[in-house]
């Protein structure tokens, strides 16, 4: 059996999950994996048969997009001729991470393909979102389409939604309290978090930072570039997690009994998403860091109080339905 895994590269949550699932694929046959776009730190630890520049965002520094550099980066002909460049039809099951060049490929070449994520999990109206519409529903919609779905989030909304991939590096960790508070927002510049963590000098703070490339500290504030096992390390140990609205950090925390603290993106509508069904399972959510941010995350800090939640490992169990489903007939037993 031929598969097609295609991975957002956005962020590194998709990244971070892919991780997990490729080596249970592995199991079914040959995997080519495919990434694209330019935003992830972390990488897969196998080799890639496809990368492409895709359709992605930029980070900001005052908590949104940065829409000018998006837009720069942004290549349509570019897009429009990798969706072309695929041999789609060599492949017996197509998997998509919220990629948006090979399913448009696929829609374009008719071939039937697969989501497994946590954005098509916004496919059923029962996901919680905020009650005025968006027009980032489009995106939803449009911008990686599939023939079927596979969802992950926090909570089982619907019949093919799952709750989170809890990866085994993270299931397997030790667990501690250390004292100290895990930083993961990409969207503020480090200066300005540094401003605001720096005030109360008893706290310490370890930032993972999206821009640097050596470690420093200022006072309580240790300022380290994004790397995987270091952040695990980092919130394993740590009190809490300080991040953005995104998906599987804040559930990595959750399942390791860990404080959250989301601030999701200015203009980002996924994050509000995921901060309000965060908010509804007690996940403390601040809108910006702004005037009255010292208030809410002195009370956060204070605030002794962890969400019980179960995330059971069912991951080996949905990849196997997946491929009994959706894989070319006749490839494998039931």
């Amino acid at each position: 059996m031929k598969i097609l895994f295609a991975i957002q590269g956005t962020g590194n949550g998709h990244i971070s999950r892919a991780r997990e699932i490729v080596p249970l694929l592995q199991q079914y046959g040959q995997v080519d994996l495919l990434v694209s776009g330019t935003e992830a730190e972390v990488s897969l630890s196998q080799p890639l048969k496809y990368r492409f520049h895709g359709f992605s965002f930029v980070f900001g520094k005052n908590g949104g997009v940065d829409k000018w550099t998006t837009f720069k980066i942004m290549n349509l002909p570019r897009l429009w001729r990798d969706m072309h460049s695929i041999p789609l039809k060599q492949y017996d099951l197509i998997i998509n991470d919220f990629e948006p060049v090979s399913a448009w490929a696929c829609r374009l070449q008719n071939v039937p393909s697969v989501s497994l994520s946590h954005q098509c999990s916004f496919v059923s109206p029962k996901t919680p979102r905020p009650e005025k519409w968006n027009y980032a529903e489009w995106l939803f919609k449009y911008y990686s389409p599939t023939t079927y779905h596979i969802g992950f989030h926090f909570e089982r909304y619907d019949d093919f939604i799952h709750t989170p991939v809890i990866r085994s590096d993270i299931r397997n960790l030790e667990t501690a309290n250390l004292g100290h508070y895990s930083v993961y927002l990409p969207a503020y510049d480090d200066k300005t978090l540094i401003k605001y963590l720096g005030k109360d000098k008893d706290i310490q703070w370890q930032i993972f930072s999206k821009r640097e490339k050596t470690a420093y500290r200022v006072n309580n504030i240790q300022v380290l570039p994004v790397n995987n096992e270091a952040f695990n390390k980092s919130l394993a140990t740590g009190e809490g997690l300080l991040t953005g609205g995104g998906f599987e950090g804040p559930a990595e925390a959750l399942y390791l009994q860990k404080k959250v603290l989301m601030i999701p993106m200015k203009g980002q509508y996924e994050q509000q998403c995921n901060a309000l069904a965060a908010s509804r399972l007690g996940v403390k959510v601040v809108p910006a860091i702004d005037d009255d941010f010292s208030g809410h995350l002195n009370n956060w800090v204070n605030d002794d109080s962890t969400i019980a939640v179960n995330f059971p490992d069912e991951t080996a169990q949905i990849v196997d339905d997946m491929i009994k489903r959706y894989a070319k007939p006749g490839l494998i037993s039931a």
